[in-house]
């Protein structure tokens, strides 16, 4: 089989290809190793490698095969670089960090190696994570294959970038405000972002802070297909999924009149989802509880107690401050820490809630969580991932991170699964004017995923799906 024909192949048919001895193992890694060879350098996803150890592994994988291998039996697997891998670096993006080598895995490489995986390497994230653009004073910046000049997203913004031009077979990313779904919908891959606390962020640098933070952040798989996700979501969870027909449920989708921005091409294919849906189910244009709250409880529960972290991390090995090294970076940019985190640290100083609002934020969630529990029984929501397609290297930033607060504006589409920990598929559905792709997410309750599987599959196949890049070829 030629490489092209094995690297547009999803995980799960790499997978049955090698059991069914189609194709060895090896095979599949020496034809990713060339791909990444040939793409990465100017697309900057990949970080650090392990091609010979993934190398040795495929061919032990293809002298042993037989009935009790794993579902992912000699599939590579690409690892954000926030995910303890043994023998690799975890580096958050920092300096000061490239010489620390992890001496586990964490618990998500421990799954997929159980099942078979064979990791290929760590693929590149914004400095400690802390940004929807790829980019760190270690590693570099991460580009959109599509069109390079253009922002891959982030903080899986290298997993999103990777994947699209057919570098893995499948990859884990994590999203505490759209961290997976962002670069999903920029770069035109499927991403999976699961529920709250269902799958352990053990081995994750850096981790959640607070108990708020932990209810929005989580990890999951990016990939190539919707089964691809559902299969690494039932690997890292550990759980079986409740079987429901899709006619149980109604179909909610965000209506054209929001007062948010929302492109022209957007609109457009919002209103093409509900008229292909309503053919077959019960589809309704509406604004779920609490939507209109979900980007200030997202940002305040961030800069409750977050930033302390990111600044000890960051500024472990410098005593200038946070806001005498952005300055110092914005005149002269040789400084070791990149102003989108430190600009971002300072951010979260001034928007931190006091402890009235903290208390209020509180009363929110509980009164929020037994309302939605009630409300997302028997409906999925589709919502936009951002509100247009992926722009220019740091305009992301600028609307996120402005001081005069536009994340209300541009967050509300991603932060409400992030607040309410919902379970998220995001899948790519169309183009822009200029090729870039466009993708939506379908939203559930915890215990519901199945349905948002079944769908997903339906608008896959009906709709754009992942289609690997061939731009930069």
């Amino acid at each position: 089989m030629i490489t092209t024909a094995i690297i547009d192949l999803d995980a799960t048919m790499t997978a049955e290809a090698i059991k069914k001895g189609n194709i060895t193992s090896t095979e599949v890694v020496q034809s990713y190793i060339e791909r990444i060879k040939s793409i990465n350098p100017s697309i900057n996803a990949l970080v650090e490698n392990r091609f010979k150890e993934a190398l040795l592994e495929s061919n032990e994988v293809d002298k042993n095969l037989g009935e009790k291998n794993g579902p992912l039996v000699g599939v590579p697997i690409s690892i954000k670089e926030a995910f303890h891998v043994k023998g690799m670096k975890t580096t958050g993006g920092l300096e000061h960090r490239q010489d620390l080598i992890s001496r586990q895995d964490s618990f998500i490489v421990k799954r997929l190696k159980k099942a078979g995986a064979i990791i290929i390497g760590k693929t590149n994230t914004p400095t400690l994570c802390f940004s929807q653009e790829t980019e760190n004073k270690l590693y570099g910046r991460t580009n959109n294959p599509w069109d390079i000049s253009k922002t891959a997203g982030g903080s899986s913004g290298g997993e999103g970038a990777l994947i699209a031009v057919g570098g893995s077979a499948v990859g884990i990313g994590s999203d505490i405000g759209g961290s997976i779904r962002i670069p999903a919908h920029f770069n035109g891959i499927i991403g999976f972002k699961p529920g709250m606390n269902q799958v352990s962020d053990d081995g994750h640098f850096p981790s959640p802070q607070t108990s708020l933070q932990k209810r929005m952040f989580t990890s999951g798989p990016m990939g190539k297909s919707v089964r691809d996700m559902k299969l690494l979501y039932q690997i890292l969870s550990g759980k079986t999924l409740s079987k429901r027909t899709l006619q149980q449920f109604k179909i909610e989708i965000l209506p054209n009149y929001i007062n948010y921005p929302l492109s022209k091409e957007i609109r457009n294919i919002l209103d093409s989802l509900e008229d292909y849906l309503e053919k077959f189910f019960f589809v309704k244009r509406s604004i779920p509880p609490f939507f209109d709250e979900s980007a200030r409880l997202w940002q305040d529960i961030l800069s409750s107690e977050g930033s302390n972290l990111l600044k000890k991390e960051a500024f472990s090995n410098d005593r200038s401050g946070v806001y005498y090294a952005f300055l110092r970076e914005k005149l002269t940019q040789r400084t070791s820490i990149h102003p989108y985190l430190s600009w971002g640290i300072i951010g979260s100083k001034l928007f931190k809630p006091s402890a009235t609002r903290l208390l209020r934020v509180k009363e929110k969630l509980n009164d929020g969580d037994k309302r939605l529990n009630e409300y997302l029984q028997n409906r999925l929501l589709i919502f936009p991932i951002y509100h247009r397609s992926a722009p220019k290297h740091g305009r992301v930033y600028q609307e996120i991170f402005s001081i005069r607060r536009t994340y209300l504006k541009f967050m509300p589409y991603v932060a409400y699964a992030n607040v309410w920990g919902l379970p998220s598929l995001s899948i790519p559905i169309g183009t822009d004017y200029n090729n870039m792709p466009i993708g939506i997410q379908v939203m559930c309750s915890i215990g519901n995923e199945d349905a948002i599987f079944q769908l997903g599959r339906i608008l896959e196949k009906r709709f754009r799906g992942y289609v690997r890049c061939k731009t930069i070829d």
